[in-house]
């Protein structure tokens, strides 16, 4: 085997936190800038314009009262498709897009599925990344499902704009309170309801009593808690908003801590307006005195895409093969990225500029060739940026007047002083700048143009085995159009090969695939021999070749056939670098194709703070579960690390199969720039869709308790399988970004000191078996999540504050006999609970911190409780009827003083463990420890 010192394609890209997150901003009390955007699926309805003005209306006022006077929608953007009719009324959008939208108007991902939800996969207290709403849901056809829009709008915005989660758990919708009865998970315990089954069957539909779990002491699973209509609680939005008494959020005072539901779970107890009270909003404000004004709306019509290729041709250009790089990188950008209909031109500049091509709209082949013979051929002269983008500007009023909303892709390789000078102009000009810096010298002024006209601003390392170039043009596709006219990318490698002349590896291309499927070699020293099969075995020929540009590229015609293409190149020189890059569009506009998405959680950090990596797979807006991910994360000096990513509900991914996969990156090697790639394969039977709703979807009213009496909805509409299968491997390749770490030490062979604790456990969970309790949780590494931890530390008390805030002080669990395993694996642990002396108890309370081996702490992880008694139920009218059921129990009213059971749960999973007491008997004792004062028993 040769030398490969490129193992693999890395994009190095930088984009800006700007181009890729929400525009809001805070002005005065008032969210500007607020964008709703339209998906291009939803047929034209004048009324849905209409009725989304309506609900931010209404929701401008509630947030209002329900913030104590602090917050209000000041401006807000509805973002209209292009395939809808114009109007006189509609303006060209300026920085607005689809895919940074904060409101997400699309069809439901499947059929009958109009909850509304926010897709939240970030940590309490963090922004999500956008709230979807179906077109039922905004006409006012599902009000009486989940009422007011406007009150439901901010629900939602709470989970997007400071990261709070909802006060109930459909997963758990009951727990045994201090009360000793079966609660609802609720907040506040104010609200009043009836717990009751309904059911229908035939035509015929009842109302019964909820029975309660042999096995749990809870209701059984079709119990559901029906509010009564007329209340005088005021809390909590982040419950049932629905309610026309709620008009505020849970506080400190009259949060339910008891209670299994997300807030408490993913918050650590805290109550919503706690998490609220902490954000740079409301840190940033004072109450108002005056009522605020209502929202002004813009409606902005999406219309063709006009962009101008601003090429840097100075003599600086000549180096590392720059020139011809860019042109291999535009010309696949021209051939391939660049949506149809789209209007391109193309501006040169050194110590001036030259228009090369006028503004032509690509309808064909023919438009996209003709763009190819535009691009520099020689390197030579002096750097002015602004006169390129000046000349840029020319171009496109030659077309409109206005310039809002078209775009510049600017490509330059060195520093230009004189850069400033015409940056107030570009902020004023509404064009978006999209800049790429080649090599290590980036224009500051350039970085800020893109900034502030919400462009992206990329690097592109001198490497041409990282295919850099290519992979940063890819990366600039149309965020307004259509997701099935996009280019995805399918593979992006590069190989340097010396002694062994071969590159050899597969492409999948799946059923969501296919059309426009466009491979791409490219070479530095002589035109390799180039062997593509397709699935069935047959060769497949005819590559045009660019000796000038040196590539060489094959347009499959009509839909690329489903299945794993194999691909050899062989070199003809030795030390010769090679590329691959396959892209396709969607096979079919009625079918979305499987997409990842990749950031890290932050664009700046420094030692030793930890990065996370997310990559989201998903087709449409369903969760692709069971692929294999992998983030593969270079730092400046080119070395490497790879990362598995993970959908496992712990560490650093905060829910299990929502098709989010993380990991924490702590492997900091140097300071500076590290760049992100994520790969995605799918094998067969082993990658499937979810089909289960999402874990942050709005509280469905079954109905309401009126005059004593319940008063229905139709069932939630609900699938009988929670996965489907994907009979196909797939695979994708998508660019995170790049990050920048700083006060990593410039110490050389010293390795860097042990400061990453074991990352906290989040999902400790219990089951009964005979006297024992059985914990089970999923092991975190020395480093965060990765490695192995030296020592848990498991403690209990009869207070849940009391073992969240003083921890340290609780009664500890002798784990002498508990070995740790690697991060990632699942852990179990057994023991038998014993006595507390605290009086007056109800419930006991677990946690467990882990330790490594530099003595470092985790956060004390989730808390399980144990019940010291058996709930109540609700009395029933039908209590004296058959149990048809095993396993459930009709409603009973004995609780315990003389406990026989002791019910265990972890907040929001319930389970019972049999003990007789009065043959239980634990004795404490107290031993020294050089960390702490430690309690066993």
């Amino acid at each position: 085997m040769g030398l490969f010192r490129g193992l693999v394609s890395l994009l190095v890209l930088f984009l800006l936190q700007r181009s890729n997150t929400s525009l809001v901003r805070l002005n005065d009390n008032g969210y500007e800038d607020l964008v709703i955007a339209i998906d291009p699926g939803v047929p034209e309805d004048g009324k849905l314009i209409e009725q989304l003005k309506d609900m931010v209306t209404t929701a401008s006022t509630y947030l209002f009262e329900a913030t104590q006077k602090r917050f209000f929608f000041k401006n807000v953007s509805i973002l209209i498709p292009k395939n809808w009719e114009g109007s006189p009324e509609y303006k060209r959008p300026k920085h607005e897009k689809y895919d940074q939208a904060d409101v997400r108007v699309a069809a439901p991902a499947l059929p009958g599925r109009d909850e509304p939800y926010t897709r939240q996969f970030t940590e309490c207290g963090e922004k999500a990344e956008y709230i979807h709403f179906t077109p039922d849901f905004v006409l006012g056809k599902k009000q009486n499902e989940y009422g007011s829009s406007g009150r439901l709008f901010v629900h939602e915005w709470a989970h997007l704009r400071w990261g709070v989660f909802d006060e109930y758990n459909e997963e758990k919708p009951f727990y045994s309170g201090t009360s000793k009865k079966i609660e609802a998970t609720r907040c506040s315990t104010g609200i009043t309801g009836k717990n009751r089954v309904y059911k229908c069957q035939g035509g015929s539909c009842t109302t019964r009593s909820c029975r309660t779990n042999s096995t749990t002491k809870l209701y059984e699973k079709d119990c559901q808690f029906f509010p009564d209509k007329v209340q005088t609680e005021k809390a909590s939005i982040m419950f049932m908003q629905s309610i026309d008494s709620v008009l505020e959020f849970c506080n400190a005072e009259n949060h339910n801590q008891e209670a299994p539901s997300l807030q408490n779970i993913k918050c650590n107890f805290r109550s919503t307006w706690e998490v609220i009270s902490n954000s740079e909003d409301f840190k940033n404000t004072i109450p108002m005195a005056a009522p605020p004004p209502p929202p002004v709306f813009s409606l902005l019509r999406i219309s063709e895409r006009i962009l101008c290729l601003v090429l840097d041709k100075s003599g600086s250009m000549s180096l590392s093969n720059r020139l011809n790089r860019m042109n291999q990188a535009a010309k696949h950008f021209l051939l391939q990225t660049v949506e149809n209909g789209s209007w391109v031109g193309t501006v040169h500049f050194d110590s001036t500029a030259s228009v090369k091509s006028e503004l032509i709209q690509i309808k064909s082949n023919s438009e996209r060739n003709k763009l190819l013979e535009s691009l520099p051929t020689k390197a030579s002269g002096g750097t002015s940026i602004c006169s390129g983008i000046e000349a840029a500007f020319q171009v496109i009023k030659k077309l409109t007047p206005q310039i809002d909303g078209s775009e510049i892709v600017l490509l330059t390789d060195g520093e230009d002083s004189t850069t400033g000078s015409c940056v107030d102009a570009v902020k004023q000009s509404g064009a978006i700048i999209h800049s790429i810096a080649l090599g290590p010298n980036a224009e500051k002024a350039v970085i800020q143009m893109s900034n502030e006209t919400g462009g992206k601003h990329i690097y592109a390392s001198d490497e041409a085995v990282n295919n850099g170039l290519i992979d940063a043009f890819g990366a600039l596709t149309s965020e307004n159009a259509d997701p099935t006219q996009k280019s995805l990318q399918l593979e992006s490698k590069g190989l340097t090969l010396d002694n062994d002349l071969w590159m050899n590896d597969t492409v999948i291309i799946d059923s969501t695939v296919g059309k426009d499927t466009f491979f791409l070699v490219t070479w530095e020293k002589q035109f390799p021999s180039i062997f593509l099969w397709n699935p069935n075995g047959t060769l497949t020929e005819g590559f045009t070749q660019d000796p000038v540009s040196k590539m060489a590229y094959l347009s499959i015609p009509g839909t690329a056939q489903v299945g794993t293409w194999t691909y050899s190149l062989q070199a003809k020189a030795n030390t010769e670098t090679l590329t691959m890059t396959v892209t396709s569009r969607a096979a079919s506009s009625s079918v979305p194709p499987i997409t990842v998405n990749a950031k890290m959680n932050k664009d700046t950090n420094s030692f030793p703070s930890p990065m996370i990596v997310y990559a989201q797979v998903l087709q449409g807006y369903l969760p692709i579960l069971g692929a294999n991910v992998t983030a593969i994360i270079e730092s400046n000096s080119g070395e490497t690390q790879v990362l598995e990513l993970l959908d496992n509900g712990a560490g650093a991914d905060s829910f299990k199969d929502d098709g989010v996969y993380s990991r924490y990156f702590t492997s900091y090697s140097e300071n500076g720039r590290y760049n992100l790639k994520v790969r995605a394969h799918g094998g067969t039977d082993s990658a499937r869709r979810s089909l289960q709703y999402p874990l942050n979807r709005a509280a469905y009213i079954p109905g309401w308790v009126v005059d004593g009496v319940i008063e229905v909805n139709p069932p939630r509409p609900e699938t009988n399988e929670d996965t489907q299968a994907i009979l196909e491997n797939f695979s994708r390749t998508a660019s995170g970004g790049a990050f920048v770490i700083s006060n990593v030490s410039g110490t050389t062979n010293v390795p860097l000191p042990d400061l990453f604790p074991p990352s906290q456990i989040t999902d400790l969970d219990a089951t009964p078996e005979g006297d024992q309790i059985n914990l089970t949780w999923t092991a975190p590494g020395d480093n965060f999540d990765v490695g192995t931890v030296q020592e848990y530390i498991i403690r209990i008390s009869g207070s849940i504050i009391d073992l969240r805030d003083n921890f340290d002080d609780a009664l500890q669990v002798n784990t002498t006999d508990l070995s740790p395993k690697e991060a990632n694996s699942k852990e179990t642990f057994a023991f038998k609970p014993g006595n507390i002396s605290e009086e007056n108890i109800t419930h006991i309370f677990i946690a467990i911190q882990s330790v490594d081996k530099s003595n470092l702490t985790s956060k004390v992880s989730n808390i399980a409780q144990v019940a010291l008694f058996i709930p109540k139920a609700d009395p029933g009218p039908d209590e004296s009827q058959p149990n048809p059921n095993p396993g459930e129990s009709h409603p009973n009213h004995n609780s315990g003083v003389n406990i026989s059971t002791v019910v265990l749960s972890v907040v929001g999973c319930v389970v019972v463990v049999s003990i007789i007491l009065s043959t239980t008997i634990c004795i404490l004792k107290k031993r020294k420890s050089s960390r702490r004062p430690r309690t066993e028993f």
